[in-house]
């Protein structure tokens, strides 16, 4: 199945790089649509793309879809509603007013991951992942926590914690759904797997604004030339991501998913002129150790 073993390294830098232009994108329509509405759509408009991505696949490969087993409805079902659930624990945490407490807790996703791949699915990790998992983080909470902005209480940091565990489930989730459909072509598994997982929801989020705020929905499909290139770009790294996901464990996906911020210190540099502090860059030092020890260690 896996031609070439360093292939989920590649797909995941390049989902990095998709969900760092999506960030962006998103940020730019919170102004008009609020942050649920631009939360959604990268669901709502991500979905007409990875039926595009599915459709490829299926004439590429001359095969036809997967037969989903039992298994693969309540391993994809906790992938989405847990996805769901951590963006509305994220928003939550930010609505303390403790952005920095809410990014720096959710970059403890990998360690969550790690620790639920084990348990869910048995994803075996050596000392040295772990210790690459740990030093990679460390870096990244490092670069988000600033002087004095640990405040708010531990409301929000229980939140932020919460938040990034519901993330973990949710890799955890689409991961265990992938391998269920034990499917020789991991290429059709693991797209697949996206289409059902961003239907649902696209679906379920959607009948949440119609049935709480349809004036946010109509304001979304008002806006649907910005907001279809962000869907755009977020299928793309959602697509990446579940092929990084189908060739290695989650937690190393994860893990070296944390070069995000490595690209994001890059875009803030030159592009917004913004220096890197001193203990950015030992930050910065400690991803790039984390993310190579991985390497190494895989």
């Amino acid at each position: 199945m896996i031609i070439f073993p360093w292939l989920w390294v590649i797909f995941t830098v390049i989902a990095a790089i998709a969900q760092t232009a999506r960030n962006a994108m998103q940020r730019e329509l919170t102004a008009s649509l609020g942050t649920v509405g631009a939360t959604h759509v990268r669901f709502l408009f991500g979905f007409p793309f990875v039926l595009v991505f599915l459709a490829g696949v299926l004439i590429a490969s001359g095969s036809r879809p997967p037969l989903p087993g039992l298994l693969f409805w309540p391993w994809t079902i906790m992938g989405a509603l847990a996805q769901v659930a951590a963006t509305a624990l994220m928003l939550a945490a930010m609505s303390e007013r403790s952005f920095v407490v809410t990014i720096a807790y959710l970059k403890t996703e990998p360690i969550q991951v790690a620790v639920f791949g084990l348990v869910f699915l048995g994803d075996r990790l050596t000392w040295p992942m772990l210790a690459a998992i740990v030093v990679a983080t460390a870096g990244v909470v490092l670069m988000s926590i600033k002087p004095g902005g640990m405040v708010g209480g531990i409301r929000p940091t229980l939140i932020g914690l919460a938040s990034a565990a519901m993330f973990a489930l949710s890799s955890i989730g689409y991961r265990g759904g992938i391998l269920s459909l034990a499917w020789p072509n991991f290429v059709m598994a693991a797209t697949f797997t996206l289409a059902v997982g961003i239907a649902m929801q696209a679906m379920l989020l959607s009948l949440y604004l119609v049935l709480r705020n349809p004036t946010v929905l109509l304001a979304i499909m008002r806006a649907w030339r910005p907001s279809l290139f962000a869907g755009f770009m977020g299928a793309v790294a959602s697509q990446f991501w579940f092929l990084a996901f189908a060739l290695a464990t989650a937690a190393s996906v994860r893990t070296l998913a944390l070069v995000e911020v490595l690209f994001a210190q890059i875009v803030a540099r030159f592009a917004f002129g913004q220096k890197t502090t001193a203990r950015e860059a030992v930050g910065m030092l400690l991803v790039i150790a984390g993310v190579g020890l991985l390497l190494w260690a895989y």
